[in-house]
């Protein structure tokens, strides 16, 4: 199964990474990073760079295409080469799938439009702009679309479609291996649960990117 994952200036690193732990461990996966050019793509926090293994140009077909989100990704929006790729490759794709704001750079492309999808908390109204109808859940199917809500929702993407692809023993399997036990040390993970203040905050940071 040949996966495709999209990297681009500023994206979040755990959204392509999360799923990438999961999905590259399937058996006869074969995980190619694109983007724009060959070569490292920075993130969207500190120094930490992922190397694309491919331009866009150089990857026509994909069995599953990953897109991960970032601040980074409002940007892409605005990029016709991007989103025409986008298209390209789902066009032959088995799975389209995002992770965070990936899902409204899908819809940006029209290809969510009238599909149910997820997204961060903070952006269920960019993705309905776009002709999306947001679900608050972690993991949404629709049709051959999956979409993940936030950054470490990626995980549960990929163990979703590796139970999907190969069974749920292989999906397991994998949990097992990579150690996916979540024991957080608070109930913060959700606008239902974080205390208001703390909500607050964010909201408040999320603008300023």
């Amino acid at each position: 199964m040949k996966i495709a994952i999209l990297l681009y200036d500023r994206f979040t690193a755990l959204d392509a990474v999360g799923p990438y732990e999961v999905l590259s461990r399937m058996p006869g996966a074969e995980v190619v990073f694109a983007a724009e050019r060959r070569g490292p793509v920075r993130g969207d926090v500190g120094s930490l760079a992922l190397t694309a293994d491919a331009a866009l140009d150089e990857i026509t077909a994909a069995d599953l295409l990953l897109v991960p989100g970032g601040p980074g990704s409002r940007a892409q929006h605005e990029r016709p080469e991007v989103l025409e790729w986008l298209r390209a490759v789902d066009a032959g794709t088995t799975w389209t799938t995002s992770v965070c704001s990936g899902s409204v750079l899908l819809a940006a492309a029209g290809l969510l439009t009238g599909r149910r999808a997820t997204t961060h908390w903070a952006l269920p109204p960019a993705l309905a702009a776009y002709g999306a109808e947001p679900v608050e859940e972690r993991v949404v199917f629709d049709g051959k679309y999956a979409t993940a809500a936030g950054v470490s929702s990626g995980i549960d993407l990929g163990l979703h479609l590796a139970g999907l692809i190969h069974g749920p023993e292989t999906a397991q399997g994998i949990q097992l291996l990579i150690e996916y036990d979540p024991q957080p040390p608070f109930d913060a993970g959700s606008t239902r649960t974080a205390p208001p203040s703390v909500v607050t905050a964010v909201r408040s940071r999320l603008g300023a990117l």
